[in-house]
């Protein structure tokens, strides 16, 4: 099984894939002549064993472990200085969503003179990097969510606005991916739960955005696939490491696709985060079937094709939904914002947030400030009767 599971991939960046491939991290600082490499990781992590054991390979590496479930700019600011301070010459971004947007956000920093959010994603505004000054990368997932090992961006708090913001440069990319299952045996079944239906969300939501990108939508329809195939077995027994690394390489594919753009699940989602420090690919979860409903009528054609692929009892919205519904609650997601400590006291801010997200250019039906707020509002209570 574990020589099944083993490859080498080059899309959209240079992926080694398998089961024990952590072995290989001294090799990739290596390729990439980092000497002095910064390992970048969340709290949770800093004293697990899987980490000390990488550690203890890179004989002059350094540790920054002190990034939040939802990173902010002062987490950014923390790493650059430990960077800066160490003379590093690379990042190993290692964990979850977090470390790996934290770490390659102090890489790229590691050699700018401007504030960082002068590098929103916001039109030409990567153009003002100096690329010379952007560190190399090498991203080490321990979950299977995000895909942000594939990507060019990083989600980052600004503390003082209260949004979360994109940071994006082409360069930003990690230049070798570690995606070693085994890393990720040890993942409790909610966070397993909630980390993989983020990627489901990733492709769904990629699939369904407006737009010709036959590539993106071959993605996007493969990942849903695996997920609907392998998210169940592995958070039944997280020791399936089939289970694991067919939703790591999903997760990544997920991030592979969403190029083509995401929507309101995530528009909402991103406010509610920076407001409630509430989990990324949870909230998401929550606040998918919400969103399905509102856009029904955009994506009708969309659902039989997603339904046929997943072998629905019927194809279509009704039976896809439903899917959806049964995979929740197989999962043990909750069904509402409220469930996770969501209330709706600035909801007029939640919508005007989500309103200015990227994301929410992608959703299928165009959506405002209200029409946000107010799907935010059905999530909150739980009723799907009143969306649409």
């Amino acid at each position: 099984m574990s020589t099944a599971l083993r490859a080498n991939w080059s899309f959209p960046t240079r992926i080694w894939a398998g089961p024990g491939r952590i072995a290989e991290l001294s090799e990739a600082c290596s390729q990439l002549r980092i000497r002095r490499p910064l390992i970048v990781t969340d709290r949770g992590l800093v004293q697990q064993p899987m980490l000390q054991s990488a550690l203890a390979t890179l004989p002059h590496a350094a540790l920054f472990g002190d990034v939040k479930g939802n990173p902010t700019g002062s987490n950014v600011e923390a790493g650059l200085r430990a960077y800066r301070d160490g003379a590093h010459d690379g990042v190993v971004a290692f964990g979850g969503g977090s470390a790996l947007d934290t770490g390659k956000a102090v890489a790229f920093m590691s050699g700018q003179r401007r504030p960082m959010w002068d590098f929103e994603d916001i039109g030409d505004w990567w153009t003002r990097a100096d690329p010379a000054g952007i560190a190399p990368v090498i991203a080490v997932p321990t979950t299977a969510g995000t895909g942000s090992e594939v990507g060019r961006a990083a989600v980052i708090l600004n503390e003082t606005s209260h949004e979360k913001k994109i940071i994006f440069h082409p360069q930003m990319m990690p230049a070798i991916v570690i995606s070693d299952p085994e890393l990720t045996v040890g993942l409790p079944p909610n966070i397993t739960a909630a980390t993989g239906m983020d990627a489901f969300v990733h492709c769904f939501e990629a699939f369904c955005a407006p737009g010709f990108h036959p590539f993106a939508d071959g993605v996007a329809l493969e990942g849903m696939r695996l997920i609907a195939r392998f998210l169940p077995p592995a958070c039944a027994d997280g020791r399936d490491l089939e289970a694991r690394a067919n939703m790591l390489a999903a997760a990544s594919m997920g991030a592979a696709a969403f190029q083509k753009g995401l929507g309101a699940v995530h528009a909402i989602a991103h406010p509610v985060g920076s407001w409630f420090d509430t989990h990324h690919g949870l909230t998401n979860a929550i606040v998918l079937p919400y969103v399905m409903r509102h856009n029904r009528s955009a994506i009708a054609a969309k659902s039989e094709l997603i339904a046929r692929l997943l072998d629905l009892r019927s194809p279509g919205f009704d039976a896809l939904f439903e899917w959806v519904l049964e995979l929740r609650q197989c999962l043990g997601i909750p069904h509402s914002l409220a469930d996770i400590g969501v209330d709706v006291g600035n909801a007029s801010v939640i919508g005007q947030q989500a309103a200015r997200d990227p994301s929410a250019a992608g959703n299928p039906t165009p959506v405002d400030a209200a029409t946000l707020e107010g799907i935010f509002r059905t999530a909150v209570a739980g009723d799907l009767q009143v969306v649409g």
